[in-house]
């Protein structure tokens, strides 16, 4: 079972469609909930309560409440690799895995309000590790790969089980969107980089999440 968190854009779990659909037909069951990141704490209450929701009611989705895979685009990675990092951040409460989609990882999180690359250098060996899926554009130049990069090199440097995949589109292409400046917002795209990017991003989700793709 997975949570997807959106973006900054307030509100924005349609953003995500495409890539969750594609995530569960390979079998993951998928629950995307809108968040704001424009409220006073930064969304961390929404955050919470989602992860809060999903643990009380995963059974009653075919889930396993034991068995959470935290995942984010963007911003919301960001806030996914956080409470990885993070023991304290929802009252010692961890997923099973986290997948972390275009996200920076040097700056506050709103799930914390703390940096994650602090945490996990500061954390060292006292964080108990668990695995961590990184999923970065190479043409995304509204968050730089380098910084899936430099998460992934701390990561490893502590023996965490961490994967980075690097593939050929933008910020938006990797979870099959396109930005419309028009509607400030992205949109599903039928455009071949994103498709594939994004197939590989719903992949990499499943296989957190346990499930075998080929």
């Amino acid at each position: 079972m997975a949570l997807l968190w959106h973006g900054r854009g307030p509100d924005e779990r349609d953003v995500l469609a495409p890539v969750a659909r594609a995530a569960a037909k390979l079998g993951v069951v998928v629950l995307v909930p809108d968040w704001r990141s424009d409220a006073a704490d930064g969304g961390r209450t929404h955050l919470r309560e989602s992860a809060d929701y999903v643990r009380h009611n995963a059974a009653d989705f075919g889930g396993d409440p034991e068995r959470i895979t935290l995942v984010g685009w963007s911003l919301g990675g960001k806030a996914a690799v956080a409470v990885a990092v993070n023991t304290a951040a929802f009252g010692n409460w961890r997923p099973r895995a986290v997948v972390g989609i275009a996200g920076a990882y040097h700056s506050v999180a709103p799930t914390t309000g703390t940096v994650p690359l602090d945490d996990l250098r500061l954390g060292d060996s006292m964080v108990p590790p668990v695995p961590v899926w990184l999923v970065h554009g190479l043409a995304d130049d509204v968050v730089d790969v380098e910084r899936s990069r430099e998460l992934a090199t701390a990561l490893e440097k502590r023996n965490w089980p961490v994967s980075l995949t690097e593939v050929a589109t933008d910020h938006a292409g990797v979870i099959m969107t396109a930005f419309d400046p028009g509607r400030d917002r992205c949109l599903p795209s039928a455009a071949g980089h994103a498709v594939e990017a994004g197939a590989r991003t719903a992949g990499i989700l499943a296989r957190a999440a346990g499930i075998t793709t080929r």
